[in-house]
């Protein structure tokens, strides 16, 4: 990892809790609100995909770090590349496991966002680590499918058309979902944070004493 990437990593971070309204609530909406001001696609959300551990949708568990993308395919498609070696991080598959975590642990992921269902929930949980998916299961992915390639770009099972994952971008995961920013935008995005907290905790300070939340949009938000 280069240390541009750490520095915008730490940067994310240390916007990781916003005190506004006197809740705790990770910036992910800060980062995806500052997509959107550049006119980037649903702002860099990535729908479906949930926190289902260590607690599902509920707790301050987070992911800040950089995409390392593993794309699965159906066990059946001979022409796709087949994987050599041990992948560094833990496989994703519509399936993923307990002793994958072990791994990603052992790895010091900052954790795992799966495009398709996790099982084993008791054995994520005893190790709180951060789990986003979009459903829970019990059978194995073994037999359907299997790991083909690393870091290329991988298009998520999503209607939204912009869903891709590219080797680089960051992730931003928390309670309310997961926010991808693009490697190429995130020092725009870094720029654009601070004036969206300071008129979000504005606008929570004015509705506290009384004003509507379009007065203090219109004031302080400027729409």
């Amino acid at each position: 990892m280069s240390s541009d990437s750490i520095s915008i990593i730490e940067h994310l971070q240390q916007w990781g809790a916003c005190d506004i309204s006197s809740m705790q609530a990770f910036c992910s909406l800060c980062v995806a609100d500052g997509l959107s001001k550049l006119n980037y696609p649903n702002g860099g959300f990535l729908e479906g995909l949930v926190m289902q551990l260590p607690q599902f949708q509920a707790g301050q568990a987070k992911i800040v770090g950089q995409a390392f993308a593993v794309k699965f395919v159906p066990k059946s498609d001979i022409s796709a590349p087949k994987l050599q070696g041990n992948s560094p991080l833990p496989h994703v598959n519509a399936v993923y496991g307990g002793l994958k975590t072990l791994r990603a642990q052992k790895l010091k992921a900052a954790g795992v966002v799966i495009d398709g269902r996790v099982r084993d929930l008791g054995e994520h949980q005893a190790l709180n680590f951060p789990l986003f998916a979009r459903s829970v299961g019990t059978t194995a992915g073994g037999e359907v499918c299997r790991p083909s390639e690393v870091n290329v770009p991988v298009r998520l099972n999503s209607s939204d058309q912009d869903a891709w994952i590219y080797a680089g971008d960051y992730i931003i995961a928390v309670m309310n979902g997961v926010v991808r920013l693009p490697h190429e935008l995130a020092e725009q995005v870094l720029d654009i944070i601070p004036a969206i907290a300071e008129a979000d905790a504005k606008c929570a300070e004015a509705i506290k004493d009384g004003m509507s939340v379009h007065q203090a949009f219109k004031e302080f938000r400027g729409r």
